[in-house]
């Protein structure tokens, strides 16, 4: 046993060797810094802050690099280190009305209060490869527009004005903290929303095209999606007031969806909500698509059967963490597990092969 276990531990060591030395590369070229990717790969670092709960672009960084581009891995990294770290308080809730934008649009208003920025986005692009990139080539520089000044107002609010859209939910409850206890069902709506924006953002993603294929009640309209930065306070109990301890970029989508109205409530348009860090904004938008679809018991709708209106499945298994380890860990040693059903495969063939040989010589 002792050298069983002393051979597994080498074997161990060269896999981390041999790691390294790949994620390394070849040594002829550069290596990657981490300003690099933070600036240059800034959609992968948004994601692994969103999904692992840490805002800090350049940990997010460091993971990713570390993962070798695998983001559930950096994703995994940075959930882990997240675990280490003390917490000082908790911050007041953000006001994204004040939102400095860079970008905002809606597709429900054409001629939005505040106007719409298109901002940094892939909508308008062809996607056709750009050689010039390969070859290092100078790239047309674009005019450096200043985000817009908060406060700018949420679209939503105008329907909400004339009383065609539910009023913002808010208890003044406080919610329950996802990272720090586990997920209990039936959750709220505050909880399911921290594993949302949590979630694996394919998963998520395939969940709400599934909504808009008929699985689901939402057809809806992105009434705003809107990235910028918001400052974070904290309130400081021997100062009597909230200071500003920072800033942190953003996504949020409002999605606006048709509701026919129930015994207890008129029809209206009803909300989808999404809030993810960073510029995140399939994310956000497929987020806002699955909130809504969960939404169908409180708003007095009927069950489709839709795997986004399942609120056990979609929150079980939305955690791509989650969904990593126990999908790997069938890769581990099951030498035993795997003889015992091997064991009770050949007892069955045994007992089966007695029966045909019996019925052949009762025939």
């Amino acid at each position: 046993m002792y050298v069983a276990v002393k051979g597994g531990e080498r074997a161990i060591d060269n896999a981390h060797a041999w790691l390294a030395e790949e994620r390394r590369g070849d040594p002829a070229v550069p290596a990657l810094g981490l300003d690099q990717i933070a600036g240059q790969l800034a959609l992968a670092v948004n994601r692994v802050m969103a999904e692992g709960s840490l805002f800090d672009r350049g940990l997010a960084a460091l993971a990713i690099k570390q993962a070798r581009g695998d983001l559930i891995e950096a994703i995994f990294l940075i959930r882990a280190y997240r675990t280490t770290l003390p917490r000082f308080g908790a911050s007041v809730p953000v006001d994204t009305a004040g939102m400095a934008c860079i970008r905002r649009i809606s597709a429900t208003f054409k001629d939005a209060p505040g106007g719409q920025v298109l901002g940094p986005t892939f909508d308008y692009t062809h996607r056709l490869l750009d050689f010039a990139l390969a070859a290092e080539g100078a790239v047309p520089e674009a005019p450096q527009a200043e985000p817009q000044p908060g406060p700018v107002p949420h679209v939503t609010g105008f329907l909400g004005r004339d009383g065609m859209i539910e009023p913002a939910e808010f208890t003044g409850a406080e919610p329950r903290d996802l990272t720090r206890e586990p997920l209990s069902l039936p959750a709220d709506r505050a909880l399911r929303l921290q594993a949302l924006a949590r979630g694996d953002e394919g998963f998520v993603l395939g969940l709400a095209y599934s909504t808009q294929r008929g699985y689901g009640r939402t057809h809806a309209f992105v009434g705003e999606l809107r990235i910028g930065t918001v400052g974070v306070e904290i309130e400081i109990p021997e100062l009597g007031f909230a200071v500003e301890i920072g800033e942190v970029e953003l996504t949020e989508c409002e999605t606006v969806n048709q509701f026919k109205g129930s015994r207890t409530e008129p029809p209206q348009f009803t909300r989808g909500y999404g809030l993810t860090f960073g510029q995140t904004e399939r994310k956000a938008i497929a987020m806002s698509l699955v909130d809504r679809a969960l939404r169908w018991r409180e708003l007095g709708e009927d069950d489709t059967g839709a795997p986004a209106q399942d609120e056990e499945f979609v929150l079980s298994h939305c955690d791509n963490i989650q969904a990593t380890g126990f999908l790997e860990h069938i890769k581990l040693p099951h030498y035993v597990d795997f003889q015992s059903e091997l064991e009770l495969v050949r007892k069955l063939r045994a007992e089966a092969e007695q029966a045909r040989a019996a019925r052949k010589a009762a025939e």
